[in-house]
């Protein structure tokens, strides 16, 4: 088993809940009004962000498809300043990155 597998199968487990928890969701504003899903997802962002920083340094100095490191950026902001975290860039990231990085992660696992 390569390395990274095991971070990239946690990442795809954490990536399918969020996409779940936001399927009947499709915008802003209804996101906001979920509580549950915004604390679910917001849980799930951490995960992925501490299975990122677990991943080899040849896949996090290959920025070339993710921009890893924001990955990891976003999990502290979180975690360290969760009163302070922006909810229309959450919902930007789910809308938008988490389907493209979840296709990326699925690349990796072949």
């Amino acid at each position: 088993m390569h390395r990274d597998e095991l971070s990239f199968l946690t990442i795809k487990d954490s990536i399918n809940k969020i996409l779940e928890y936001t399927a009947d969701i499709d915008s802003y504003e209804q996101f906001v009004q979920d509580n549950r899903s915004i604390d679910a997802c917001l849980m799930h962002l951490i995960n992925i962000g501490e299975m990122v920083g677990r991943l080899s340094e040849e896949t996090i100095n290959d920025e070339s498809i993710v921009e890893w490191r924001k990955i990891r950026g976003l999990r502290n902001i979180i975690a360290h300043d969760y009163f302070g975290v922006d909810y229309r860039e959450i919902w930007s990231i789910i809308s938008i990155h988490i389907p493209k990085l979840k296709k990326v992660v699925e690349g990796f696992l072949g």
